[in-house]
């Protein structure tokens, strides 16, 4: 008989033996290649064959939505500049500075945790995964063929943000070229190290605690906003009577310190780009393209440290994790439903049984997918903090600037709530039906309408976002102590928000299924998810302008004799029902023609 020890030798010269006879790295490499090309060429050209209109409109959205951002970024950046002077000045460093290292670490932040949930979903959750494995193929290659997705995924919003906040920078101070030849390597560099820090996350906790993943993502989302809780608005009790004086920001600047830490890699690429941005002045001491190189050798070198970590890791404890969580032992169904069900039923008494049911299915759903509700409690937690602690503005009202300033961050905050309710809707609901993927047949085979499954959608995501956002935008209201007027003006227009952003998702997702794609990230990255999302995000601005501008003329008009230049001979309580008007027609318009076209889609659909 043999021994377990000789067993377990046998069975590890096997596998040597076996990786042995693999192909090379590199040819492995190049294998993978082939493959993502393939599939990347495969998909561009059925898009341009079968779409080619809807392809262009989101090409065309897109370049309007990142010529907005330049020109929103451009003026702030030349306020700046005018006001502390420009680039190679002191006080235009620290500004820059400041300002660079609070969004980079933000958003690095947002990236860890975004790679490793959509690293756990293709990696852990896709069939793809299950039948790669059955091929000779090393675990590290696997790893990291699934954690290029994730960086992917996770970063084409970080590069659509931060790409025209940094030309408009560049062109506001007259950079050198360098500046615009660093930018593209310092940026794909810098997203890397937080997508792979996310990644090592994810193999860790699945390796080490499978059956407490969900707990633990809860857990780190908690951590996360009590930190910025402890870090951020705790740092803002500061005295009114500083509020946006030099007093005021110099002691904002210190308290911000946090994110300025030289360990950092937010405060590397905030330094590099900063001095790829001054011009040389023929110092052979100050040479600024050489500074900012080793930065950016820097940001490499740490980014290259990280791909190794990842491959290691992959090679080390993937198998072993991935096999662990598939055997774990399978949780008892529980039948009956549970009292958020049950309370969830109830509310929607008007509704038929049948939608009671489809809505109750989805929401079990979405409180079994950490992937959901963790992004969710983050940022709305977030968001509620925020919306406390805002109450800086209510001080003084007597002052029409100050009046001015809590109207406007009102509705800042009101539009805030909207972009991110745009992101969920993009990412979780336009795929809601999609993901019923080879699972419809059981749908199709109920008792009910197509209509009703359709309905029922709508209605949960309808009604599942207005109640979060409704009391955001109360609480934010409450904290500014705005007028009743404004809190009912602000829960109408939220109302607005939440039923044309369920409506356009849903009337989308129905109009584009994809009920092969097993990966939520994949199916809101698609064309989609894109068109969707640049929709949603033009609407919420003209919603929020169209019902703006007249509420604070009103406002205005009660505190002041100022009369509207543009429309001087109609009063401001009639400018302000127009706008309501014309913000509920739009609403009507894109909550209904998305529907309509997705019902007669989902009708002829054949599965």
């Amino acid at each position: 008989m043999t021994a377990p020890s000789d067993a377990a030798a046998d069975s590890n010269a096997e596998y040597e033996s076996l990786t042995q006879s693999l192909p090379s790295h590199e040819r492995e490499g190049q294998i993978f290649l082939r493959l993502r090309s393939s599939i990347g060429i495969a998909h561009l050209s059925r898009l341009l064959e079968r779409a080619k209109l809807r392809t262009s409109l989101v090409v065309v959205l897109s370049l309007l939505f990142w010529i907005g951002l330049y020109a929103l970024f451009y003026g702030g950046f030349t306020f700046v500049v005018s006001h502390v002077g420009a680039s190679g000045a002191s006080l235009h460093a620290k500004t820059i500075l400041f300002v660079f290292t609070l969004f980079f670490s933000s958003l690095q932040v947002m990236l860890v945790f975004s790679s490793g949930i959509i690293l756990y979903g293709g990696l852990y959750s896709t069939r793809e995964t299950a039948f790669l494995m059955t091929l000779p193929v090393r675990d590290e290659r696997l790893v990291f063929y699934r954690f290029q997705e994730a960086l992917l995924f996770s970063s084409w919003g970080f590069i659509l943000l931060a790409s025209p906040m940094l030309v408009a920078y560049g062109w506001v101070v007259h950079s050198p070229w360098y500046y615009y030849a660093y930018l593209p390597f310092l940026l794909i560099a810098f997203a890397y190290i937080p997508s792979a820090i996310g990644a090592v996350c994810c193999l860790l906790l699945i390796k080490h605690l499978p059956k407490m993943r969900r707990l633990a993502i809860g857990i780190a989302a908690i951590v996360v906003i009590v930190v910025a809780y402890q870090s951020i608005w705790k740092t803002l009790a500061i005295a009114d009577a500083e509020l946006l004086g030099a007093a005021w920001f110099k002691r904002t600047y210190q308290r911000f310190s946090f994110t300025r830490g030289e360990w950092l890699p937010s405060t590397w690429l905030s330094h590099a780009l900063i001095d790829a941005a001054r011009r040389w002045d023929l110092n052979p001491k100050d040479l600024p393209w050489k500074e900012s190189g080793q930065y950016l050798i820097l940001i490499t070198s740490n980014a290259l440290m990280l791909h190794l970590l990842v491959k290691w890791m992959g090679r080390r404890f993937f198998r072993e994790s991935y096999w662990g969580l598939a055997s774990r032992s399978a949780k008892k169904i529980k039948i009956d439903l549970s009292w958020i069900d049950r309370l969830a039923e109830k509310l929607m008494f008007s509704f038929p049984k049948q939608t009671r049911l489809l809505i109750v299915k989805d929401l079990r759903l979405f409180r079994r997918d950490p992937v959901q509700w963790s992004q969710f409690l983050i940022f709305f937690g977030l968001l509620s903090l925020y919306f406390a602690n805002v109450d800086r503005f209510r001080q003084h009202k007597a002052d029409l600037s100050v009046l001015t300033w809590v109207n406007v961050v009102s509705f800042l905050n009101l539009a805030v709530v909207g972009l991110i309710l745009s992101t969920f809707t993009t990412r979780f609901i336009y795929p809601l039906l999609s993901l019923e993927g080879r699972r419809f047949w059981i749908l199709s085979l109920l008792p009910v309408q197509r209509e009703t499954i359709l309905w029922g959608k709508f209605w949960f995501a309808a009604g599942g976002s207005w109640i979060p956002c409704a009391f955001l935008i109360l609480l934010s209201d409450v904290t500014l102590e705005v007028s009743w007027l404004v809190i009912a003006v602000h829960q109408f227009i939220c109302m607005l928000l939440c039923f044309g952003l369920s409506g356009m998702a849903v009337g989308l997702g129905a109009m584009m299924p994809n009920f092969r794609e097993q990966s939520p990230s994949k199916i809101a990255a698609g064309f989609g998810g894109t068109l969707n999302l640049v929709l949603s995000a033009l609407y919420i601005l003209v919603v929020v302008l169209l019902t703006a501008l007249p509420c604070h003329l009103y406002l205005l008009a009660g505190q002041s004799d100022i009369t509207p230049r543009f429309a001087p001979n109609l009063d401001a309580r009639v400018l302000l029902l127009i706008g309501i008007a014309a913000s509920s027609a739009l609403a009507a318009a894109v909550t209904i023609i998305p529907l309509r076209k997705g019902l007669k889609a989902f009708r002829e659909l054949e599965v």
